[in-house]
């Protein structure tokens, strides 16, 4: 892993903080960056052996000060950054376990999102912030779906993208009848589903299966799936929902409060 690690080792040079914001970059270094105070304090709170450096423009506060930092110019800083007006420094964070595998943690908990060929990376961030916000355990991703580490993904998860095991794999389908074997529930949204969304709270162990933003699940995982259940909405006025808001609906119906 080619990655600064303290005070006595070589500083990388600026493309390789860029090459982070590439599939490529990223699997050679076993890092990603994520952007702005706010996000990082999260990873602080909840992850903080995974923050390896802190890269900034500007002067740190001392919530930083336990960890190796580079200090770069300001234009070196902006051609680092995704975002057009950065919100605070960058932090270089280790790549979760096992995130590309096809090996399902230990214990995978009661609540678990599949996510099949949903391109956007704003909408998997935003599912993956809303994942867990609402307690759900893990994400499964096919391959089609965006990279969870690229750099808007992990903007769009502000923080969230450590609070959750992900995997993200072409052998999704596989995952999923594992669990199913193992006793969780198959829910599909399905605009042509015909069980009603409150049968999301009758089962303790869910898994639930959004799909591509235009095309839907594929016939294979709807034909693999224990209920399909449409949200009633008005088609008249809108003939879908965003799949972000669409799973931020489900997720929360699956909640037992």
């Amino acid at each position: 892993m080619n990655i600064p690690d303290g005070d006595n080792t070589p500083l990388r040079p600026i493309k390789w903080y860029k090459k982070l914001s590439t599939d490529k970059g990223r699997l050679e270094a076993g890092a990603f960056l994520i952007e702005g105070d706010r996000a990082i304090g999260h990873i602080i709170h909840n992850s903080a052996d995974s923050i390896i450096e802190i890269v900034a423009a500007d002067e740190l506060p001392p919530a930083y000060s336990d960890y190796p930092t580079r200090h770069v110019t300001e234009s070196q800083f902006r051609s680092v950054c995704h975002s057009k007006t950065p919100q605070g420094p960058l932090a270089v964070v280790r790549m979760p376990p096992n995130i590309y595998s096809d090996h399902l943690p230990s214990d995978t908990g009661d609540k678990i999102l599949l996510l099949e060929g949903v391109q956007d990376p704003g909408n998997v961030g935003t599912l993956i912030r809303t994942a867990a916000a609402l307690d759900f355990c893990g994400i499964i991703l096919s391959t089609k779906c965006a990279d969870p580490l690229s750099p808007k993904c992990v903007q769009s998860t502000a923080g969230a993208i450590l609070s959750l095991w992900l995997r993200r794999t072409d052998r999704y389908l596989d995952l999923l009848r594992t669990l199913k074997e193992s006793g969780y529930a198959v829910v599909a949204a399905d605009l042509s589903g015909e069980q009603e969304t409150a049968m999301l709270k009758d089962r303790d162990k869910i898994l639930l299966a959004l799909g591509n933003e235009a095309s839907g699940l594929s016939d294979e995982l709807l034909d693999a799936s224990d209920y399909r259940i449409k949200i009633p909405i008005n088609r008249d006025k809108a003939e879908s929902l965003n799949v972000a808001a669409c799973g931020a609906i489900c997720m929360f119906l699956s909640s037992k409060e």
